[in-house]
């Protein structure tokens, strides 16, 4: 498949709009968001949503808190999505490929951030002059340049992946492939890891055994996994509330056991 003038132009502009709208909701930027757009340019939705999918479980508990940089799953969904259509090798070829993009465009994320803060030292310098029109320009300025830190690098890899992707699979030894492949295959479980780290699995250890059990040996599809989830999770909750409704009236009435009167 040869990328069209079209899809370049579409993608290059989600990605202009994505990137700043993570300053606001953080939600055009998520993995999964990404890929099923990006997907959907391409004219293959089902790949976009499972390399958006596989590298949302990676990009699980991960944030940029403060001016700490994180991997861009963002971009490795889009171009992973588009290099995975444009090659025909699948969403495995194409979440081999986005972690690598992933973790380069790390370096170009502290570019973009530092760039702001030359901006920055510009704005608080027009507050001490009081050249209040200035700072207008200079914010729209910062959005700007924020946008192109995704906007660009997604246009030059589009540009040249057409061709560079054709020429890289048709000549990629297939021991190469394969491991790209496997390589796709292992990471949702590294993800799925990472976030069974942070949750208290050992609580709700009977849950993780039932999904298991209706995956593994039912075969019940994500969708009637995640029907049971969402009852099991009202079940929990109904009880906890019960539970501190409870606590909560014996603390009111003050009705303990023991005491002078509590025992008779």
């Amino acid at each position: 498949m040869h990328l069209e003038i079209y899809q370049i132009i579409l993608i290059t502009v989600y990605a202009f709009i994505a990137i700043n709208d993570s300053l606001i909701s953080n939600t055009l930027t998520q993995p999964a968001i990404a890929g099923m757009i990006s997907g959907m340019i391409m004219g293959d939705l089902k790949t976009g949503l499972m390399v958006g999918g596989t590298l949302q479980l990676m990009r699980l508990g991960i944030a940029a808190f403060g001016g700490a940089s994180v991997p861009d799953y963002f971009t490795g969904a889009v171009l992973g999505t588009a290099f995975a259509v444009i090659s025909g090798k699948g969403a495995e070829y194409g979440i081999g490929l986005a972690v690598p993009v992933s973790l380069l465009m790390l370096q170009l994320d502290v570019v973009a951030r530092f760039c702001n803060v030359f901006l920055l030292h510009r704005i608080d310098r027009a507050i001490d002059e009081m050249k209040i029109s200035r700072i207008p320009r200079l914010v729209l300025s910062g959005s700007f340049l924020w946008g192109l830190s995704r906007a660009l690098p997604i246009l030059l890899m589009l540009l040249v992946g057409d061709a560079a992707v054709s020429t890289i699979t048709e000549n990629t030894p297939a021991w190469l492939m394969d491991g790209l492949k496997t390589a796709g295959g292992v990471l949702p479980v590294v993800g799925i890891g990472i976030l069974l780290h942070y949750l208290p699995t050992k609580q709700y250890i009977p849950y993780l055994l039932l999904g298991f059990f209706l995956a593994a040996y039912l075969q019940v599809p994500m969708l009637g996994i995640s029907i049971v989830g969402v009852i099991a999770a009202m079940i929990v909750f109904k009880r906890d509330s019960e539970k501190a409704a409870h606590v909560q009236t014996v603390a009111n009435t003050g009705t303990f056991e023991g005491g002078f009167d509590g025992d008779e």
